[in-house]
């Protein structure tokens, strides 16, 4: 229950922002990429367990400007790693650092569709961007699990502006 309500907020939230979008600099692209995920587990007596995965991701975002550096970037992933299929919500402040080079960061929010129990996993998301056009990026991506049994990841893929 108390996962839905999460996810009713978040989805409740961005559509606030979008609905209210009236800056034409607004912008909504499509993003996708491999990921390389890892999981680290504590066994307690039998010490720590850590594996990897490579993957895929694919999603949307959208770009909300507010001066000619900063914006706020939203964004909706979906994640598939080995057996484990999530989504991955950053809400990023996103800073231009020299030209058409971007800095993002923020906190995230993941949901995984296969656990049975705790299916929220709260993060923290690192990312850098490089426009090689105005409607073509590509970027790099550091998820930092923060909860117990979060994953960590290294992403890397390409965003298209719409």
């Amino acid at each position: 229950m108390t996962c839905k309500i999460i996810i009713l907020a978040l989805f409740h939230i961005i559509s606030s922002f979008v609905l209210s979008a009236q800056n034409v600099d607004t912008r909504f692209g499509v993003k996708g990429g491999l990921n390389k995920t890892f999981i680290t587990v504590d066994q307690q007596n039998l010490g720590v367990y850590v594996t990897s995965e490579t993957g895929f991701y694919g999603g949307v975002f959208v770009e909300f400007p507010i001066d000619d550096f900063l914006s706020i970037q939203p964004e909706v992933l979906y994640i598939s790693v080995g057996d484990f299929n999530f989504l991955n919500v950053p809400i990023y402040a996103k800073y231009e650092v020299a030209n058409r080079l971007h800095f993002m960061a923020g906190p995230s929010v993941n949901y995984f569709f296969d656990f049975y129990t705790n299916k929220l996993k709260i993060g923290a998301d690192l990312s850098s961007s490089y426009e090689l056009t105005q409607a073509l990026d590509v970027h790099i991506k550091f998820a930092l699990g923060i909860d117990e049994l979060a994953p960590n990841g290294l992403f890397l893929g390409l965003g298209l502006k719409i």
